[in-house]
């Protein structure tokens, strides 16, 4: 997967409605079109892409501490708003595109730094105007669940 450097490496509106949210997210991964600049910053690429599913790995680092030490809140719920946001994409027709509403996280140990793990998404439900969607942070190594987490996200379809 390459990751977009500048804006311009961004797919344009015309490839983004030009394919099912599936198709665009396979592209992805196939690396033809530019992942998210924020997995570069973040230490996490898109793993697997499966109807409904979608997976990414990651691995924190220390830039990704808090003031104390553990690995930030923020990390967990970016990674859990990723997948499980594109989990719904993978289920968005041609020419719709997705936005997350809102979502929850839960975070249930710390990760140590250095610790890869999967951030899985799954999709609950995919409706004309909404998807709802739950994830979960395991160890790769350990299988130790680390966050949960769910999201509502608005389906839009756009005008051409």
């Amino acid at each position: 997967m390459f990751t977009a450097t500048s804006l311009d490496q961004l797919p344009d509106r015309e490839t983004i409605l030009s394919l099912s949210g599936l198709d665009f997210m396979r592209a992805i991964l196939r690396g033809e079109i530019a992942g998210p600049p924020i997995a570069t910053q973040l230490n996490y690429t898109l793993d697997t892409v499966e109807p409904g599913k979608v997976i990414f790995r990651g691995t924190p680092t220390f830039e990704h501490t808090n003031p104390m030490g553990g690995v930030h809140g923020g990390w967990y719920g970016t990674l859990l708003d990723s997948c499980m946001a594109c989990a719904i994409m993978t289920t968005v027709p041609k020419g719709s595109v997705y936005t997350t509403l809102e979502y929850k996280v839960n975070l249930t140990r710390a990760i140590p730094l250095g610790t890869e793990i999967v951030a899985i998404g799954t999709t609950d439900h995919t409706g004309r105007t909404t998807g709802v969607a739950h994830g979960e942070i395991r160890g790769v190594a350990d299988g130790k669940l680390y966050a949960t987490g769910s999201t509502t996200c608005l389906i839009m379809k756009v005008a051409g």
